[in-house]
């Protein structure tokens, strides 16, 4: 009799690659080229990695700046990088500015507000703090507008000129290369940044990486990229497969010509079939959107070297799919099936349930049992 969760076998496993990983940056900074230094964005727990794993493997490819959202992200990634320059792209929180100077952590600053804030803490502190000016080009979220940032440029807002580190602004349409807007904020970005000379420049993020020379700058930082989704409508945007998700069989059956499946009956077999059910639900981070209904087609799994279609709604903790393709015999209680990696990718699930695959990476449940492997992994999870 099993007594051990060990001996009775993971649910789920996740398996995460930080060669690739770190292949992945060593090709972004090789598109980038020598003038401009590759970053990482490593935000959300390292896109959903497991930030303890990923930063180092990046500082082990030759990363050195890193971009988080938050000033917690940004302490747990001081803790783990002592040398490395941290961005934190949520701004300044207020009544923070000692905690992001304890820390050495950079505020993105993208507000009057917050740029007065921080240069009013560095003016009573006499030190020279160190932050990024964030100005809107066009996507509308955060940053300066273009009067705010000549405010800043020439005292107005602050009482004496503000001289960030880095000027920095973000796209909004960079996965669609055709897009126009791409090209309309990179003319804004130019003129807004000329208001600050000597500051580095950052606009491309995984998508403006490749955009071309002329959104690189002298500083990138790409996000989505490093983890291996593809980062625009580009085939080559996609690099080396970091994130392997696979979830375990619980039973098959033979679902009959006319009977439904799962909650809502949402799914008649047009035919008898042979369907297996999944360890793996939206409580997981397999999104419900993954599933079908008669009239619109759902994700799709891969085992037995065939892509096999999810079928009806995804539960909190199952899903069913169609193994009809593979016989009786090739699928059992127990198997493993790949619900998304180097068979499947990411944006190929993400694409079905109507999302994108940052999503999906970000969402990864607690259920699954962790495996690392390559450079520095030590197989541990």
């Amino acid at each position: 009799m099993t007594t051990d969760l060990t001996q009775a076998g993971d649910n789920g496993r996740i398996t995460i690659d930080l060669a690739a990983l770190g292949e992945n940056w060593r090709a972004l900074a090789a598109l980038t080229g020598p003038a401009t230094e590759c970053g990482a964005a490593v935000k959300a727990d390292c896109y959903g990695i497991g930030v303890d794993k990923g930063l180092p493997a990046l500082w082990r490819a030759g990363a050195r700046t890193f971009f988080v959202a938050t000033p917690q992200e940004g302490q747990e990634a001081r803790r783990l990088l002592p040398d490395a320059t941290l961005y934190i792209l949520n701004g300044l929180y207020p009544g923070a500015s000692a905690f992001y100077a304890a820390h050495g952590l950079r505020p993105v600053l993208g507000s009057a507000e917050e740029l007065r804030e921080w240069a009013g803490f560095a003016s009573e502190t006499l030190a020279p703090l160190e932050a990024a000016l964030h100005v809107d080009t066009g996507i509308s979220r955060l940053g300066l507008s273009r009067e705010e940032a000549h405010a800043a440029a020439d005292g107005t807002l602050t009482g004496s000129p503000f001289r960030p580190a880095m000027v920095m602004s973000h796209l909004a349409c960079a996965d669609t290369p055709a897009n126009p807007m791409s090209a309309l904020q990179r003319q804004r970005f130019l003129e807004l940044s000329a208001l600050f000379p000597g500051a580095r420049r950052s606009l491309a993020n995984s998508a403006g990486v490749f955009l071309g020379p002329d959104y690189h700058f002298e500083l990138a930082r790409p996000g989505i990229a490093l983890y291996g989704a593809r980062a625009a409508e580009s085939a080559q945007s996609r690099l080396a497969t970091v994130v392997t998700l696979e979830a375990r069989v619980l039973q098959t059956h033979l679902l009959r010509k006319g009977e439904t499946i799962g909650y809502g009956a949402t799914y008649t077999a047009t035919a008898d079939t042979r369907v297996a059910m999944i360890a793996s639900g939206y409580a997981d981070g397999y999104l419900r959107s993954s599933g079908s209904t008669d009239d619109r087609p759902g994700a799709e799994v891969f085992a037995g070297g065939k892509r096999l279609p999810v079928i009806g709604r995804v539960s909190m903790d199952m899903l069913g799919i169609d193994a009809s393709a593979l016989g009786e015999q090739e699928l059992a209680r127990g198997d493993f099936v790949e619900l998304f990696g180097a068979n499947l990718p990411v944006d190929d699930t993400a694409e079905r349930a109507g999302t994108i695959p940052y999503e999906f990476l970000t969402g990864l449940g607690h259920r699954y049992a962790r495996r690392y492997v390559g450079a520095g992994s030590e197989e541990t999870g």
